[in-house]
């Protein structure tokens, strides 16, 4: 595995960077964003953010150029999301769609289906969500019992979501549903794209710890789905949600960066506030700076893994679990490192980072939980990776 970065890469850096001195809403890398009373506004903020950041080419780099890309490997599309992120550049609001229901689409959406759907995906001009989990069938997607029933002309969809994040501004969202009740799990299910506009589409916003409300409940209702909005055959929804899962839990390097600089500055923050002389607190930052730069590791080793033309497959989960566990311990440590101000909020005085490390905590919480939870990425470890015999359910009635 070559850690080193090729010239060209290198270039594509720095052209990067310029532009980003040049249109960042903030001073680069040391920048807040402004802060929002409205979801909406901020959304609308975001959408206008990843307009200008997609028409300068920015967004969904290893796309095809007929998409909006560039067609680049994924070293250059981890360049890009490293550079974002150390600048501070406001998060992708289109994310899902850059993210997962594009690349899904890339790998087995029909001619007809990317041409539709993919290039308004970069600019913002369509948001999209993810209807996987459901409040019964959470990480085990297998088991979700939203259905879809054949209809003239399409599919009719019942059923609830839950945890659907900025579903109230999607446009489109990625379903998956039961459209086989007869088969075994994992082959009865089917991947759908609902318009999130049409009729039986309701959104229920959700109240999170941190006082925000992205994530959503998400009925439908008769929902009707065209047969051209059927992605793969029908039964294949498992196949085709596998792609959508290897990305949302391989590489993560805005994430990587993000606590890198968590790090940073709680190292700073430990410097001003006396918590090296702690020596507790003292081997626990040393631990929370290992922690970190094995993820930036785990992150290469996937990387390289692209680069050799390989899925992120199962190995993600890998990933997926370390740097969840490891987030929620660095954030707790900051709480521990800002001692007596730790139960304070925003523009609480003598509060270090205004609420910012108190918000981050709250938020973190939920990565053993987003991105199938942890349990689940432990059994697929197992199973998938290590390849571990499965136990064997007990007939009734036995021990």
């Amino acid at each position: 595995m070559d850690l080193n970065t090729t010239p060209e890469q290198e270039q594509l850096r720095g052209q990067l960077r310029e532009w980003l001195r040049n249109h960042l809403p903030w001073e680069y890398g040391v920048g807040l964003p402004p802060r929002f009373d409205d979801l909406g506004d901020e959304v609308a903020f975001g959408r206008r953010w990843q307009s200008d950041l997609a028409g300068a080419g920015w967004v969904a780099v290893t796309w095809p150029v007929a998409y909006g890309g560039r067609g680049l490997g994924p070293a250059e599309n981890f360049v890009v999301q490293e550079e974002l992120a150390r600048a501070r550049a406001p998060e992708l609001v289109g994310r899902i769609g850059v993210n997962l229901a594009g690349p899904t689409l890339l790998a087995h959406g029909t001619a007809g289906q990317k041409a539709r759907w993919l290039p308004s995906i970069p600019p913002a001009a369509a948001l999209w969500c993810q209807l996987f989990s459901e409040p019964d069938a959470g990480s085990d997607l297998a088991a979700v019992r939203t259905s879809a029933r054949p209809v003239d002309g399409g599919w009719q969809l019942n059923g609830r979501k839950v945890w659907t994040s900025y579903a109230q501004f999607a446009d489109w969202g990625v379903c998956l549903a039961r459209s086989d009740p007869a088969a075994p799990k994992h082959k009865g299910l089917s991947f759908f794209v609902v318009d999130m506009h049409a009729p039986g589409v309701g959104v229920h916003p959700l109240v999170q710890l941190t006082g925000e409300a992205e994530f959503n409940e998400v009925e439908l209702d008769d929902v009707f789905v065209p047969d051209d909005q059927l992605v793969g055959a029908p039964g294949e929804g498992w196949r085709v949600a596998g792609s959508t899962l290897s990305h949302e839990r391989g590489v993560n390097p805005r994430q990587l960066v993000i606590h890198l600089q968590h790090l940073e500055e709680l190292l700073s923050l430990a410097a001003t506030s006396g918590a090296f002389d702690d020596t507790r607190l003292r081997r626990k930052l040393a631990q929370a700076y290992v922690e970190v730069r094995l993820f930036q590791l785990h992150n290469w080793r996937s990387l390289s893994k692209l680069q050799r033309g390989l899925e992120p497959g199962p190995e993600g989960s890998i990933l997926k679990l370390y740097w969840s566990e490891m987030s929620k311990r660095l954030h707790s440590l900051a709480l521990e490192v800002l001692g007596p101000a730790a139960p304070l909020w925003r523009d609480a005085t003598a509060n270090p980072g205004a609420g910012s490390w108190q918000r981050a905590w709250l938020y973190y919480q939920a990565a053993s939980i987003f991105a199938g939870t942890n349990e689940i990425q432990h059994n697929v470890i197992g199973e998938r990776v290590l390849g571990l015999p499965r136990e064997p359910v007990a007939a009734e009635g036995g021990p």
